[in-house]
């Protein structure tokens, strides 16, 4: 399983309407994020800072986000959400979240 941290900046003046878009986060984004072995997807919100976490649990991380990407329907639902977004200058070429690198992790307890 692999962890996954990212964030962008939220534009100001849509701020409504991005959270009313994930109020309602349409069926057919989930199922093709579930279909890619994506679990535990979760997006906060601190002032106008988006964070995203979600884990993998696939066994070709690439492979499985392109077909996320080639997706008809979550195509759709970018050009809804991608203008809320305000990357951060760091954000990779072509993407509106920049990844996070983990430096700590609480694993499980020892016995």
């Amino acid at each position: 399983m692999k962890r996954i941290a990212q964030t962008t900046r939220l534009v100001p003046e849509r701020r409504e309407e991005y959270l009313a878009l994930h109020r309602a986060v349409w069926p057919a984004v989930e199922a093709a994020l579930h279909a890619a072995q994506i679990r535990n997807y979760s997006i906060f919100l601190h002032g106008d800072t988006l964070f995203a976490y979600y884990e993998y649990h696939g066994d070709d991380f690439e492979a499985d986000l392109a077909t996320v990407k080639a997706d008809p329907e979550t195509q759709r639902w970018w050009t809804f959400t991608d203008p809320c977004q305000d990357p951060w200058p760091d954000a990779p070429e072509g993407s509106r979240w920049t990844d996070l690198p983990e430096i700590w992790h609480l694993g499980e307890p020892q016995s």
